[in-house]
């Protein structure tokens, strides 16, 4: 089974007798995950979370990624998730199977297709040299099926550039906010919105940064309630959140 929707329609013919208890019970056994060798597909990932199984391409040889892939593609997975994928394997993946690549964020999409666009995110960023994080986080929310609209170089070295968007962050469901430095952003962001915010502080800074990490404390004691911080560096953990949130609210509507 790939979605909940295929059970349910499972669920249904048994209900009305097209299908046999047994026949229904073998493919649930048959279901939940594939072994591969070097790694477990979990098919029933979608069903448990309501997003399907994402993959880490960082460590992983090019030759793995398409076994993994491949092998979701052939249940009916679609828009499948590789992050941190370097462009030398992104290359090779591509010659086996349909990917959508972007290179900035190192981020993979196999298998597109159609895709929802739920509620509003809104990605900001402090500045240009935070986009790359910012997105991984949007572009992953997009995947997902959420409709995403991009802030960016809006940090606080020039605040009038945030305060002219005010209408945008108001009417979003969700808020990331991306950042460096001292990660100033997610404090505004979040004093000005009734929405969450999920600050992301990015190891762009100077000197004493220490990599991201005077961000990542900043974030961390921001004064701004309902601003939550995920790692440094980590746009796929935001936009993932992120979605979460805005397809809870979402249905909460309807």
């Amino acid at each position: 089974m790939d979605n909940k929707h295929e059970i349910l329609q499972l669920l249904r013919s048994v209900a009305s007798g097209d299908t046999s208890p047994e026949q229904a019970l073998l493919e649930f056994k048959q279901s939940p995950f594939e072994d591969l060798g070097y790694a477990k597909v979990d098919f029933h990932r979608n069903i448990r979370q309501g997003a399907a199984e994402v993959l880490y391409g960082a460590g992983k040889t090019p030759e793995q990624i398409i076994g993994i892939a491949s092998a979701m593609g052939e249940r009916g997975c679609r828009n499948i998730l590789i992050t941190r994928m370097e462009a030398d394997a992104a290359r090779q993946v591509a010659d086996a199977l349909p990917l959508e690549y972007h290179p900035s964020p190192r981020l993979g999409i196999a298998f597109p297709g159609p895709r929802t666009s739920l509620g509003n995110i809104v990605v900001a960023t402090g500045g240009t040299s935070d986009m790359p994080v910012a997105e991984e986080a949007a572009l992953t929310a997009e995947a997902m099926g959420n409709q995403v609209t991009r802030l960016y170089d809006v940090g606080v070295a020039g605040l009038h550039r945030l305060l002219s968007r005010l209408d945008v962050l108001m009417s979003a469901r969700c808020v990331v906010a991306v950042a460096g430095m001292e990660g100033a952003l997610a404090s505004v962001v979040g004093g000005l919105v009734d929405c969450p915010v999920i600050a992301v502080p990015t190891s762009v800074g100077y000197g004493a940064s220490f990599g991201g990490l005077s961000a990542l404390l900043s974030m961390l004691n921001s004064c701004a309630s309902g601003t939550s911080v995920v790692n440094i560096d980590n746009g796929f953990g935001a936009g993932y959140l992120a979605s979460m949130i805005n397809q809870m609210e979402g249905l909460e509507e309807s």
